[in-house]
């Protein structure tokens, strides 16, 4: 009953980052995230990792957030391909990009990320991060800054307390980490409950991000958050405003899953983001 529970808990968890359960409009042929046609796999730092590329153009880099896959882009995938080219990735230990190493950080995934546009030969991008992907992308910003022409991030986190996260989720993660630690320290644990442990042990401890390491981001950057989100409206106010040129969009009666509950929206407000130039009009940076 217990780990019944607390594979329910743990699930639940993910899907409220994620939300890769919930419904997504794409064309009928095209199953992203499993689609033969556009996914390869790029050996790279000690790992196979699973892409798909679509359309042609300027670079476009999706990032899934904890648990997810390309799929959870569905909804961004073919009308971003009409302008640019997409590049969606599963992230180290997840989706097809199976790792079997117990390590797991958020930084390996940035620089993951960095290897596989190495790999494909992209010198620079536009980025747009979900959740998880939000943190990967911020650390790729600061980490390989060359690398990042755009940030889009919705619903990133810097550390995991309840200033950060809501008090709600804070007290979930913890407690089903908690409970999956236990499971998996006995013998004959399954290799399902190991992975969805490693999961969850990464929310629950990570990322350890300061507001001044955000200072040292050069790219123009959109952070996104619904009204009712995950992750406390203050929390993403102080990420704005500690990256230099930074704009925040909190969107109406939206949670966390602003790309698939909102997707006109981000869609449009994001695309608008990317090919507009800044201007500053009395002292405030514009891209409208």
């Amino acid at each position: 009953m217990i780990i019944r529970y607390i594979k329910l808990a743990a699930i639940a968890v993910i899907i409220s980052f994620t939300a890769c359960k919930q419904k997504v409009n794409k064309p009928a042929d095209i199953k992203y995230g499993d689609n033969p046609a556009a996914g390869k796999y790029a050996d790279i730092r000690g790992f196979k990792m699973y892409y798909e590329v679509y359309g042609s153009g300027e670079p476009v880099l999706f990032i899934h957030g904890n648990g997810g896959s390309i799929s959870n882009f569905s909804n961004q995938i073919p009308v971003f391909a009409e302008k640019y080219k997409v590049i969606a990735a599963d992230s180290r230990a997840q989706g097809k990009s199976a790792d079997l190493k117990d390590s797991l950080s958020y930084e390996m995934m940035a620089d993951d990320l960095n290897a596989l546009m190495d790999t494909l030969h992209i010198k620079q991008a536009y980025v747009v991060g979900w959740s998880d992907g939000g943190i990967d992308g911020l650390l790729l910003a600061m980490r390989h800054p060359d690398k990042v022409k755009k940030l889009a991030i919705t619903g990133p986190n810097l550390w995991t307390d309840s200033t950060a996260l809501a008090p709600f989720t804070y007290n979930w993660i913890q407690t089903t980490t908690d409970s999956l630690a236990k499971v998996v320290a006995k013998p004959g644990a399954k290799a399902e409950t190991k992975a969805s442990y490693k999961l969850m042990h990464l929310m629950a401890v990570q990322p350890n991000i300061r507001l001044v390491q955000l200072h040292k981001i050069t790219a123009p950057t959109l952070v996104i958050g619904g009204d009712h989100d995950v992750i406390v409206t203050q929390h993403l106010l102080d990420i704005s405003k500690s990256i230099p040129q930074s704009y925040l969009w909190i969107i109406p009666n939206s949670g966390h899953a602003t790309p698939i509950s909102k997707k006109e929206q981000f869609n449009k407000i994001v695309g608008d983001f990317f090919s507009e130039p800044y201007r500053k009009i009395e002292g405030f940076d514009t891209f409208n």
